[in-house]
């Protein structure tokens, strides 16, 4: 384990204990789980550029035409239920 200090200004450090304490969790778990949901999503978004800049238009395509073209299912809201 690493330990990390930070600044934050007392309004977002207020809540973050208040946060913390409705969870009943530590403030330090609740900033790790925090850091860990933003990580993670930086990840993702780097696999799907990553992804994206791999695949071809022909190979997307291809898969496309595949496609039924039907009309679309009407709206649940519009069934009556």
């Amino acid at each position: 384990m690493t330990a990390l200090t930070i600044r934050l200004p007392n309004s977002v450090h207020g809540k973050i204990r208040e946060l913390a304490a409705r969870d009943n969790i530590s403030v330090n778990q609740f900033i790790a789980s925090a850091a860990s949901e933003k990580m993670a999503s930086v990840m993702t978004l780097d696999y799907l550029r990553a992804e994206a800049a791999l695949g071809r238009r022909k190979d997307f395509e291809h898969f496309l035409v595949a496609v039924p073209d039907v009309p679309d299912p009407p709206d649940v809201s519009d069934a009556g239920i």
